[in-house]
């Protein structure tokens, strides 16, 4: 007799944003589970998924700022995947994908009666405070940080979330994943300036570089630890909430270890200095005024102080089992990084 678990239909998942780097590792995870038969993605882009060998999978190009395309997406949809997000770009055109088309995304979740919700946010989203408590739990409240365009927007979509779906039956999956790092996800080694000045150097300069140690970066290191989490850890985490393991709620999602600057500068062979708080804090408002910069480079703000996550709720109630720690993950995305000839 077939078991329990396996008598019930095949969720369709319906997922926003498939084409990113959590989106296809989350794609990926959900192909592999036999509980999930269908997966309709949504992306502004073309995209053929069986160039990734998917087979479960039906893809359209949509903008989530086309409610009638939303619409059309999550109805029907068992689990509604919301991973759709700009990063890149000042706050002004950032906003409208970011906050505008994720009321889109509830609001139709919503009406629709979708039995589950799982949206993927940031640590970001509790903002750089002072007063944070460390580690940060889960009850911490997700205040953002003005100053720092990412950081609110995120703080932002949860607001707009619990407003939308307040008194929903909808099943409600809320995880923070601290800085998602990998070897599709290149977004921390790409942020530093070198990485960026590495692209424009002849070859033989790049390899001076390597050969000549004096030659080589230099990297600020105010030593304040971090997190990173894998990619694909992001997205067992997702696969877990899909399949309404533990109870809905909010989770923090981060990879066990931490990591510094001097870490980094170390993997990538390059050197680091120490330097005081207050030259940190200099830097981080300088950036906060910048506000044509990629919004990766606003990290530098979780510098000035730790934000480090308590992650055991993830694996009390998901069952979350991160199979990366933070030094192998920052590894793994320098070779990647350096595969692509964007670190020499």
């Amino acid at each position: 007799m077939a078991s329990a678990a396996h008598s019930q239909p095949a969720l369709t998942v319906a997922v926003t944003g498939p084409t990113g780097e959590i989106g296809r590792a989350a794609i990926s995870a959900l192909e592999r589970s036999p509980d999930v038969g269908r997966i309709v993605g949504m992306a502004r882009r073309p995209f053929d998924p069986a160039s990734h060998g998917w087979r479960k999978v039906e893809y359209r190009e949509g903008d989530v700022l086309d409610r009638a395309a939303v619409d059309d997406l999550v109805h029907g949809a068992d689990v509604v995947v919301h991973l759709a997000f700009i990063i890149m770009g000042g706050p002004d055109e950032t906003s409208a994908v970011n906050l505008e088309g994720s009321a889109n995304v509830f609001e139709a979740v919503r009406e629709a009666r979708s039995p589950r919700l799982v949206y993927t946010s940031s640590v970001a989203a509790y903002g750089f405070h002072d007063d944070n408590p460390q580690p940060l739990t889960e009850d911490v409240p997700a205040r953002g940080t003005e100053a720092h365009h990412y950081s609110a927007q995120k703080a932002e979509v949860e607001r707009v979330l619990f407003a939308a779906l307040d008194g929903s039956p909808t099943g409600l999956y809320v995880l923070r994943p601290c800085i998602v790092a990998g070897p599709d996800a290149p977004l921390l080694i790409d942020s530093l300036p070198y990485t960026q000045l590495s692209e424009r150097l002849p070859a033989a300069v790049l390899r001076l570089l390597d050969d000549v140690p004096l030659l080589r970066p230099v990297l600020p290191d105010p030593g304040v630890p971090f997190q990173l989490v894998h990619h694909d850890d992001v997205a067992t985490a997702i696969r877990a909430a899909v399949l309404g393991r533990g109870a809905p709620g909010v989770y923090n999602i981060a990879g066990p270890g931490q990591i510094t600057i001097a870490t980094l500068a170390d993997e990538l062979g390059w050197y680091s200095i120490p330097v005081p708080e207050l030259a940190v804090g200099a830097a981080s408002e300088l950036v906060a005024r910048i506000g044509f910069l990629p919004a990766q480079a606003q990290w530098i703000a979780a510098f000035r102080d730790p934000i480090i996550m308590d992650t055991r709720k993830a694996r009390r109630e998901l069952g979350w089992r991160p199979r990366h720690s933070a030094l192998e993950t920052i590894r793994a995305t320098i070779t990647a990084t350096r595969l692509e000839r964007l670190v020499r």
